[in-house]
């Protein structure tokens, strides 16, 4: 061995049996002996004592002192095995197309296979199964799995981007359990609810609550919504929110967190009242989409600067903020700067309110809007078009013409090729504002320039709010001008501009 190992590991040694020494000097010194240096031989198998130990006996309460608790400890049981046997999970999977940009090999496409989770609700006994938009969009393989285990695929029937709903069948036919969609309009703040659904996909889970508030709303263009504080999680998204009956009050739609990139309960959870969601629900089944009622208005809530700026002496209604052209509103002689009373008859407290009514009114028909203009009360009565993702151009000003001819808005569109939708409640919730582009086509005017996914936030400076509102205003205004667009897209802001469509001689 070399020399200088040999000296440095005595060293070393030395320096162990010093420190060793020192320390059992001490130990000594303060009453304890060289056992406590190394504890671990006391407790070798031949030197273990049994502990002494005593467990109780009974309980600390008999269910005699606690009968109503006992009671609402067996009611929580029965409603559980009456409801999740309804619940199923859903898991999807699908390929996502994302368009990459780099500088050395230009724009192409990447495709990826993508999974997700969610919940659901079985609603007829033929297997009709309701849950969120958002849980199946852009995929292309749903499976279900049953209280029993068992699992089975299913079909998209119809769906609601706005509302945020979809309708799935399970595949291989058999009659199912189904709950009961109770009557939203009779829920009230401070009721016992409960949550049910997949969260992070541990399986089926029950969470109890109560409805802490109604008639929130996310936006000025969007239904009421329901808070509560019944743990809804990642993976609850589509599954029920019930009363104490069993039946289905909301479809659990969103939780507020600040964290976006990991989304967590919070204390906050969002439900859409049942009373919306079976409006939808027959309308997917009876005509495969959602059909509901377009008056073409943006309205506010009122606060005391306007009620102050207008002189406004009344406690009720919303303040018409911006006409759409050729709308029913317009067509109506709706101004902006009226505020809007009340609609049939029912008094108007908020504009999400008025956005209720106006999407449950039959087409076709004239409700009564009782108007306040200008220190005077007004009725009128506009004919409630149809609200669509493919909405139907309006005619356009009289300026839009050629040759004393009225240019074509349906030609004009096409001309341009771009296809919207309204933005879900997700997306809103996330901040989004607009409509989001949903097709391009190939030859058209926005090739190349617009594309699916990105969110048109506003035309002309004007903000857009709907998908309807957006093809009106481009319509119109590619016509007789270039268009100027705001859009977003991988949260940038970006301004594109789209020349004017030039009349085909």
């Amino acid at each position: 061995m070399n020399p200088s190992l040999r000296r440095l590991l005595a060293l070393i040694a030395v320096f162990i049996a010093a420190f060793v020494a020192v320390v059992a000097v001490r130990t000594c010194r303060a009453g304890g002996s060289l056992k406590d240096l190394a504890p671990w031989f006391s407790k070798s198998v031949g030197n273990f004592r049994p502990e002494k130990f005593s467990l109780p006996e009974k309980s600390s309460l008999n269910l005699g002192d606690v009968q109503l608790l006992a009671r609402m400890n067996d009611e929580y049981a029965s409603l559980t095995q009456a409801v999740v046997p309804s619940v199923v999970s859903i898991d999807t999977a699908g390929i996502k197309t994302e368009r990459i940009s780099d500088p050395w090999s230009g724009s192409h496409l990447r495709r990826y296979p993508t999974q997700g989770q969610g919940s659901g609700v079985i609603v007829t006994k033929e297997g009709h199964v309701m849950t969120n938009h958002h849980v199946i969009a852009g995929q292309s393989r749903i499976q279900v799995t049953l209280h029993d285990g068992k699992t089975h695929s299913a079909n998209l029937i119809g769906e609601d981007v706005l509302l945020d709903i979809a309708v799935l069948k399970i595949e291989g036919g058999g009659t199912f359990t189904p709950l009961m969609l109770g009557d939203s309009s009779q829920v009230q703040v401070g009721q016992m609810v409960f949550a049910v659904g997949n969260p992070f996909g541990l399986g089926e889970t029950i969470t109890q609550g109560i409805i802490s508030a109604k008639e929130r709303s996310l936006s000025d263009n969007q239904r009421d919504l329901f808070q509560t504080d019944a743990a809804i999680n990642p993976g609850n998204s589509g599954g029920p929110l019930v009363n104490i009956r069993g039946e289905i009050i909301g479809i659990n739609v969103a939780i507020f967190s600040q964290d976006k990139e990991n989304p967590g309960f919070r204390g906050v959870g969002f439900s859409i009242p049942s009373n919306d969601v079976k409006d939808t629900l027959f309308q997917i089944l009876e005509r495969g989409r959602p059909i509901r009622g377009y008056l073409g208005v943006q309205m506010c809530d009122l606060n005391p600067a306007i009620v102050s700026t207008l002189k406004y002496d009344g406690t009720i209604g919303s303040m018409v903020q911006i006409i759409a052209p050729s709308s029913p509103a317009q067509a109506a002689g709706l101004q902006a700067l009226d505020i809007v009373q009340s609609f049939n008859g029912e008094p108007i407290r908020s504009s999400s309110q008025l956005l209720a009514l106006v999407q449950s009114t039959k087409i076709g028909t004239t409700p009564t809007l009782v108007v306040w203009r200008k220190g005077q009360t007004i009725d009128i009565k506009p004919t409630i078009a149809e609200s669509g993702q493919t909405p139907v151009p309006a005619k356009l000003p009289e300026n839009a013409t050629h040759q004393g001819r009225t240019r074509d808005p349906e030609e004009i569109l096409n001309a341009i090729g771009i296809q919207t939708r309204d933005i879900s409640i997700v997306e809103r919730m996330n901040g989004a504002r607009g409509a989001v582009v949903t097709g391009v086509t190939a030859n058209g005017l926005a090739a190349g320039v617009i594309r699916p996914g990105d969110l048109i936030y506003s035309i002309n400076n004007f903000g857009i709010v709907s998908a309807r509102e957006f093809s009106q205003h481009l319509a119109a205004s590619a016509a007789v001008q270039d268009t100027s667009l705001v859009i977003v897209r991988n949260r940038q802001s970006i301004r594109i501009t789209l020349p004017a469509i030039p009349r085909k001689e």
